[in-house]
């Protein structure tokens, strides 16, 4: 029997491509809003509801709207590399907010779902008011993902020697609906795309975080630093994959979304 909260039946938000966007409308309908997205291969359940922070962010009074970003969870999953790039998840995270009637959020990213949140905050300083960005580093942190590899893997079973590219594959295919293929052509059509740039930070108030064990701890640090106000918390003994589980993290977080704003 499972101690985890069934999950949610999720609202679907059509993107402007045609992709649905599933989203799951949560805690205090009145409460003041946070978006919260997930990281790559996973889903806003295992990312966001599973690890405790909704139940965290309902009790401090927030209403949570999470998101399945393309290619994961309850969303549409499409095999063309060409509908994954950084703009059409940002324009995913806008519609969203543009669909609830939402002028005023705080965002909550992990990973792939903090490299969007940079994005977002940089092209809407007034609807996205502070960010926290956990396990974002500066750069593509898929650029090792061996593209190759991977479709053989998966169209021929064929063995996987590149050590990342066997170690992410491992990891989305335990994670129950996840679209491999789908998710390989995430990695292909963002590759080389835009990137969080240190010389051109959001303006907005932003939490930066990262596991002293996670191999980006250092480029997450100097995102922080460039950052004129801009703040990095270690997560003690975390790495890459179970940061978001940590409960210092999330009091670290409710507490910086807690400020009152200057």
């Amino acid at each position: 029997m499972s101690l985890l909260p069934p999950p949610a039946e999720p609202k679907r938000v059509m993107a402007p491509d045609g992709v649905p966007i599933a989203t799951y409308d949560l805690g205090d309908p009145d409460g003041p809003v946070v978006l919260a997205v997930h990281g790559f291969a996973s889903s806003a359940y295992a990312n966001w509801i599973a690890t405790g922070w909704v139940r965290e962010l309902d009790r401090a009074g927030y209403r949570v709207i999470a998101i399945d970003q393309r290619g994961h969870g309850s969303s549409g999953k499409p095999h063309d590399p060409a509908a994954y790039s950084m703009a059409l998840l940002v324009d995913d995270v806008r519609t969203v907010l543009d669909t609830y009637l939402v002028d005023e959020a705080v965002y909550v990213g992990y990973s792939l779902g903090a490299r969007v949140g940079w994005h977002a905050a940089l092209g809407s300083t007034h609807a996205i008011t502070r960010a926290v960005l956990g396990g974002i580093p500066d750069g593509d942190p898929l650029t090792r993902f061996r593209v190759d590899e991977a479709k053989r893997a998966i169209e021929h079973g064929e063995p996987v020697t590149d050590r990342l590219t066997q170690a992410y594959l491992t990891m989305a295919s335990g994670i129950p609906g996840n679209d491999l293929t789908a998710l390989v052509a995430l990695v292909e059509g963002m590759r080389g795309g835009e990137q969080p740039d240190p010389a051109n930070p959001p303006q907005q108030p932003v939490l930066f975080a990262a596991g002293s064990e996670d191999p980006i701890v250092d480029a997450s640090r100097r995102l922080a630093e460039a950052s004129s106000i801009g703040e990095f918390f270690l997560i003690p003994g975390r790495n890459h994959f179970n940061a978001p589980t940590a409960g210092t993290f999330r009091t670290r977080a409710l507490e910086f979304l807690a400020r009152p704003a200057d």
